[in-house]
């Protein structure tokens, strides 16, 4: 190899040292705190591979100390409730699908908001949800009276839907409390900001948000400044929706982690813990 190879040899090195330390110095400590994961599903098509013993050990070697746990039908969440996990405190949700059956119909089923009464008088539900619903018929009037059903006891809904199904739901249903699922997935943060600043009472869950951080968990600077303007008003979630989302479980927290490393201290408490902890009396 010839001097002047050499020399670019050498000063390619020395450039990729260079930019690795630079990216190493800009990369800040994961979030090493606990998690309060606010989207979690423990589906009858789980249950059978993932043991109430397994997922509780997930549940301790990535941190986190709370669930918001709803599943298809029920079972599921009322066996991790019932399970007293050590260390995960369990908040249970009233899903509203029985079975698939009820999957885009569950709004029209008399039958279904029955059976949330029968779930509530179990006496520690904290919330309805997780359902799906968009535009119109978040006015029907089997969503009416769940949104009133849940008001009238205290429970917090949680919605995954579109913007005018969202705003619907607040406009027939005002004192209603909503945990937005996904945060709308794809909705402008613009249009995110102006839904925290109309509806107080709402707050965005941000399971499936891939434009907060990229891969490496570089937080996105819009989403970064949007935090800090509303450190109180989002939540984390795995949404453990089908059993590849239980085999990728550490990656989804890592990341969270990862990009909750970027934020003010104070505000990624917040967002990963104290904002669910405070949303259900949790010390």
């Amino acid at each position: 190899m010839g001097t002047n190879a050499r020399k670019i040899l050498l000063g390619l090195l020395l450039n990729v040292m260079f930019v690795t330390a630079a990216l190493a110095q800009g990369s800040p400590k994961p979030w090493p705190g606990p998690i309060f994961d606010a989207h979690l599903h423990y589906n009858d098509d789980a249950v059978p591979i993932y043991s109430v013993g397994t997922v509780a050990e997930l549940f301790r070697k990535n941190g986190v100390a709370a669930i918001l746990a709803n599943s298809r039908p029920n079972d599921g969440s009322r066996a991790l409730f019932d399970a007293k996990l050590p260390g995960v405190k369990v908040v249970p949700f009233i899903r509203v699908y029985r079975d698939r059956d009820d999957y885009g119909t569950w709004f029209n089923k008399p039958a279904v908001y029955e059976m949330i009464v029968a779930e509530h008088k179990r006496g520690y539900y904290k919330g309805i949800g997780e359902f799906h619903i968009d535009g119109v018929n978040a006015d029907t009037e089997g969503m009416k009276k769940i949104a009133a059903f849940a008001v009238a006891n205290d429970l917090i809904l949680h919605a995954h839907c579109d913007e005018d199904a969202l705003e619907r739901i607040f406009a027939h249903t005002p004192k209603a409390r909503v945990i937005w699922a996904h945060t709308g997935f794809f909705t402008p943060l613009e249009k995110v900001e102006a839904l925290l600043k109309k509806y107080p009472q709402m707050w965005g869950e941000l399971s499936y948000r891939h434009d907060v951080a990229d891969a490496s968990g570089k937080i996105d600077p819009a989403w970064k400044a949007l935090f800090e303007k509303y450190p109180d008003r989002f939540l984390l979630g795995s949404d453990t929706w089908v059993n590849q989302r239980w085999q990728t479980y550490p990656d989804i927290m890592a990341q969270y982690r990862r990009w909750l490393g970027y934020l003010p201290p104070a505000v990624a408490e917040r967002v990963a813990w104290k904002n669910g902890a405070t949303l259900f009396g949790l010390p």
